[in-house]
């Protein structure tokens, strides 16, 4: 694995990076992308949709990762690898697309939504790009949005951020980067060898490293929760209309708010960022589900994934771990509810630090697509009992970008996957001095996103007046 101004290379997929594949299905596509919104008055020359093309063809040409696609053979008895496609054609990743009138968020997220619920094509390099022209109700004038979709098994969170950080400048119109070579395809002997090799490992991880590690994990969760500093544990969520079955449709909502704004709340009481962007998606959700009339007794739980990245041979795209945070929906105080929400994300952030930080990826070497499969059928049958967690919550830096292919960046919305038994997916990054916030569902379970979505600007309001 090799770094290339600053985007992750791997040829064989990791453990964690397939199991995006082996876990993807109809009504789960698991995918990351970001909806940007961009004023393409910067551009020099102006903007036409041809220029643009051209423009963002050139950086494909210094990024690899964009270029490369699966392999796979038959006697390959592990993962497939990233190979260069050597029939690349970027028309077929990038579309153009026009919202009808009067092309504001509704016409926007409406079409991001239905973006986002299309598939892959898994014979070509995983990703699409759609320039979404007509934003703001006119093209002269008016607003650009581009809507960059990735595989998850070729990135996660941050890799996809440092991704389209090499699409982005400080200045609109940068020097042309230099073109790199992607990963010539292996001999079908050498993958067969390679494969069998990492394959006949396996027994061995096991017993190296994930058993000992998992004992390791089970004693001190025991240890901590005997003192009450335990991350929430699984499948102790209640139950909720978030949780129930999803179909193949997502709709998207997103706010923005002043980064400022949230660390006024911060200092105030002490706490981190991150404290405040965790409360205030435990208090939307809290009046949303209160509204009605839906509230549990019983706090929430989020899956947090956690960043564990590390220039390390071997670990792949996916470098992620997670943690179990009880949202502490169960308090109507928002201040009370910050507390405590900072006091339980502070234990859980303990505990999940002291688990090995690659048990999730040592144990997605080890199981391949079959023991996978099982996984997913038995998680989906345990999650018409009981959900594992409520919803998936992330709040990271974004990318410090100004310039998108020569158009000035007014805002960037980031979007993961919505996974079975979870139907809401929050992510949040903090980009130029805002907080962007993304919200993703399935219009079946929740066909009134943005109620929820307007929530934010109200909830941060509602903190600030504390603070006077």
């Amino acid at each position: 694995m090799t770094y290339c101004h600053g985007v992750l290379r791997s040829q064989r997929l990791s453990g964690l990076d397939a199991s995006m594949l082996y876990l993807e299905t109809a009504t789960q596509p698991l995918q990351v992308f970001s909806v940007l919104e961009l004023d393409p008055a910067t551009i020099p020359g102006g903007y036409s949709y041809d220029r643009f093309r051209d423009e963002f063809s050139a950086r494909v040409r210094a990024i690899p990762a964009f270029r490369e696609k699966l392999s796979d053979r038959f006697l390959n008895l592990d993962h497939p690898v990233w190979v260069e496609d050597s029939d690349f054609d970027i028309d077929r990743h990038v579309h153009r697309i026009r919202l009808p009138a009067p092309g504001g968020r509704a016409e926007l997220s409406e079409i991001s939504g239905h973006l986002a619920s299309l598939p892959l094509d898994r014979r070509r390099p995983l990703w699409e790009m759609w320039v979404i022209e007509g934003f703001g109700g006119s093209l002269n004038g008016g607003r650009l949005a581009v809507l960059l979709k990735v595989h998850h098994s070729a990135a996660d969170g941050v890799t996809y951020a440092n991704l389209l950080s090499q699409l982005c400048s400080t200045e609109p119109d940068p020097p042309p980067p230099d073109p790199v070579e992607a990963t010539a395809a292996p001999t079908p002997l050498r993958m067969a060898i390679g494969g069998l090799a990492r394959f006949a490992s396996r027994p061995l991880q096991l017993a190296i490293n994930v058993l000992p590690a998992t004992i390791r994990a089970v004693v001190d969760t025991i240890h901590r929760a005997a003192r009450g500093r335990a991350m929430a544990a699984p499948f102790t969520a209640p139950r909720t209309r978030l949780n129930a079955r999803l179909t193949a449709h997502r709709n998207v909502a997103f706010a923005r708010l002043e980064l400022d704004d949230v660390k006024k709340v911060k200092d105030y009481f002490g706490v981190r960022v991150n404290d405040v962007a965790m409360a205030l998606v435990s208090g939307v959700v809290r009046q949303f589900l209160l509204d009605r009339g839906e509230l549990p007794g019983s706090s929430l739980v989020a899956l947090v994934p956690v960043s564990v990245h590390e220039p390390s041979e071997g670990l792949g795209r996916n470098q992620v771990s997670g943690m179990f945070a009880r949202l502490q929906t169960q308090i109507a105080d928002p201040v009370e509810r910050l507390r405590a929400l900072a006091e339980a994300t502070t234990n859980a952030k303990e505990h999940a630090s002291a688990i090995d930080a690659t048990l999730l990826q040592d144990f997605s070497q080890i199981a391949g697509p079959v023991v996978l499969g099982v996984a997913k059928r038995v998680y989906a049958r345990l999650t018409q009992f009981r959900p594992m967690y409520n919803l998936v919550v992330s709040n990271v830096p974004g990318p410090q970008t100004h310039y998108f292919l020569g158009a000035e960046v007014l805002a960037i919305y980031p979007f993961g996957p919505v996974l079975h038994g979870s139907g809401l997916n929050i992510t949040m990054w903090s980009v130029n001095g805002k907080l962007h916030v993304s919200l993703i569902s399935c219009p079946e379970l929740l066909p009134d996103l943005w109620d929820m979505a307007d929530g934010f600007a109200a909830g941060l309001k509602e903190l600030l007046a504390e603070v006077g």
